[in-house]
């Protein structure tokens, strides 16, 4: 039953980031970013590059829907959009080809985490990663727009060192109480990491707990080396 819970909140989640779709470009680009020379994956490479069940022991691998188009989901202030947007997976630059699988460990359904792969032209996969610092480092609250959900406390953490640059940070969603109930507050870790022209974007939520004291979300050193060694040889 917690498995399918889970199951459930990420797929309403994926739906959203979906709907956000759009075919808006991306935002100016950050004065901070890195030389991308590499060409990027065609829409068929991805498939071949995301992970699926051989890959990694011990999970379920499902895969999402996706969309190439640039994100339209905002933020307040407008500054936050690629926090909001990267707890989707996505981003505000339209990708040549994008693929996603969540997963979800067998042994334990609340460890896991949602992957999404986005193939992109030119600088446009730099940009990703440089826009979505530049927000970690600003945006310590903001309102997720168009989910109407607040979140606080974000906070950009040491850089782990993936790929050719990543980014990691965490943050908290706050749902409102009803009645006299206080706010639910809902851990979330992003990872983004950019292997020549293609990001990964991984993220997860831990849920809270009954005494209303959850500890930090964090994405699964297993799920992100096994993807971006797939990634890396199919590249």
């Amino acid at each position: 039953m917690v498995r399918q819970s889970r199951v459930g909140v990420c797929l309403a989640v994926l739906t959203l980031c979906a709907t956000l779709a759009g075919c808006g470009s991306g935002a100016d680009a950050s004065a901070d970013v890195a030389v991308v020379e590499a060409e990027p994956l065609n829409a068929a490479e991805l498939e071949q590059a995301v992970l699926a069940g051989a890959d990694l022991g011990g999970y379920d691998i499902e895969k999402v829907v996706t969309d190439t188009s640039a994100s339209r989901r905002t933020a307040d202030p407008d500054e936050c959009d690629p926090v909001a947007r990267a707890l989707g997976g996505s981003s505000g630059f339209g990708a040549v080809a994008r693929a996603g699988r969540m997963i979800v460990s067998k042994k334990d359904s609340a460890t896991g985490a949602t992957v999404i792969l986005s193939s992109h032209n030119g600088q446009d996969a730099a940009r990703v990663i440089a826009e979505l610092r530049t927000a970690a480092e600003e945006c310590e609250t903001f309102e997720d727009v168009t989910a109407d959900f607040p979140y606080e406390d974000t906070e950009l953490r040491p850089d782990p060192g993936y790929g050719d640059e990543s980014v990691s940070l965490r943050l908290t969603q706050v749902v409102a109480g009803t009645g006299d109930e206080e706010p639910v507050r809902v851990p979330f870790a992003v990872v983004a990491v950019r292997q020549g022209a293609t990001v990964a974007v991984f993220y997860d939520f831990d849920r809270p707990r009954a005494s209303g004291d959850s500890p930090p979300a964090a994405v699964p050193e297993a799920i992100v080396e096994a993807q971006l060694k797939k990634l890396t040889a199919s590249g």
